[in-house]
């Protein structure tokens, strides 16, 4: 058997050298040549895989390790009785404990108290949903938008008009979509960002084209009362610079790159794959995940609340480092540019997620033991 797999994928082998050959490619350039005789094809986002890929291929298993699947053309794979699996949730959390980490960083810019804010949710997906419950375990008053699940489900959601008119921050987590009835394709356009209440923080960590982003730029440049943090680009691995310069925070795709992410992603497809053999998983993730460099925080009952969410969410991951990284490689052409965008990822450093961390406070605190259990600690 071999398996065309996407380099920065990790635990390849750990998990799949028991089927087969492994073949290693940079994700952005695998070709039809290269999977002609495979039999499994395992990729990240950026590689596009549909009819021009796979078509005259061996390959009837396909697995993203990913939450997003708008990179596979599913109408293709069930045509061709071709079987696929993507991680649904794997990064989520990673890409909470960035959200996170961008709140602390604006509201010390701006001196803003976090819990005198409104937060707008936009999708409330496996990212969207968590991010919600921590937000909501905080304290923090949140609304919540997803037309789908509204649809579907019901419940207590808000419009994306009355995200804009009513929340001083937004962080949207919905997927990529182009279909008429629920396209989130520039879901905010030039309008909608020129309606954004004034002092706004507007926070994109789902895809690129979510928001317009040359009418983003344009907004920014006349209203400095905007703040922006973008993870995703609309024409990545080339970046807008004149847009990122205008960021508070800007990096290149790494929300959801916790190592416990990563490599969630990779067991999930495992399992996904072992299914459709019709065999046992027999290789556990915990037994491959190394032991975290910041295992233990202790904190004083009388430690200011303030403070002490943003020293337990900083140590265990500070996007700054992040944004400081990717500004420094926007330098030499564009071409250049790009290929630093994906070096930033390929050799993203180690990186873990507050979930987990265990959290002793001396004494006793109400207020630190909730948000201990906000932030999916552990008190101990």
């Amino acid at each position: 058997m071999l398996i065309v797999a996407d380099e920065n994928i990790p635990l390849v082998d750990a998990f799949f050298a028991e089927f087969g050959e492994i073949r290693r490619l940079p994700g952005r350039q695998i070709t039809r040549a290269d999977v002609h005789d495979a039999d499994v094809l395992l990729v990240r986002s950026v590689t596009k895989v549909d009819r021009d890929l796979l078509e005259g291929s061996a390959v009837r298993f396909v697995g993203t390790c990913t939450i997003g699947t708008d990179h596979l053309a599913l109408d293709y794979f069930h045509q061709e009785g071709i079987q696929w699996s993507s991680a649904p949730g794997c990064n989520a959390r990673g890409v909470v404990d960035y959200v996170l980490g961008s709140l602390l960083t604006l509201a010390e810019i701006e001196d803003a108290n976090l819990n005198q804010r409104t937060y707008g949710v936009v999708g409330a997906g496996e990212v969207g949903g968590r991010l919600v419950n921590v937000l909501k375990g905080l304290g923090f008053n949140v609304l919540v938008c997803d037309p789908p699940r509204q649809a579907a489900e019901g419940g207590d959601y808000v419009s994306l008009e009355q995200i804009i008119e009513r929340c001083d921050v937004i962080s949207l987590h919905t997927p990529l979509d182009k279909s008429a009835e629920n396209a989130t394709w520039h879901l905010l356009d030039q309008q909608r960002l020129n309606q954004l209440k004034h002092g706004t923080w507007l926070i994109n960590a789902s895809r690129g084209p979510v928001i317009d982003n040359n009418a983003l730029r344009e907004v920014l440049t006349r209203r400095e009362d905007l703040q922006a943090v973008l993870d995703v680009w609309e024409a990545e691995p080339q970046v807008d610079v004149e847009l990122a310069d205008l960021c508070v925070l800007a990096t290149p795709h790494i929300a959801g790159y916790s190592l416990d992410g990563k490599q969630r992603g990779t067991a999930q497809i495992y399992q996904a794959f072992c299914d459709f053999l019709g065999q046992e998983a027999v290789i556990k993730l915990a037994d491959l995940l190394p032991a975290p460099w910041l295992a233990k925080v202790e904190l004083s009952a009388d430690s200011d609340p303030a403070w002490a969410l943003a020293t337990v969410c900083r140590g265990v991951y500070d996007p700054r480092r992040d944004d400081a990284d990717f500004r420094r490689s926007l330098v030499g052409t564009v071409q250049e540019q790009k290929l630093a965008f994906d070096a930033l990822r390929k050799h993203y450093p180690v990186r873990r997620e507050i979930e987990g961390l265990q959290v002793r406070i001396e004494g006793e605190s109400q207020g630190l033991a909730q948000m201990v259990k906000a932030l999916g600690a552990v008190r101990v």
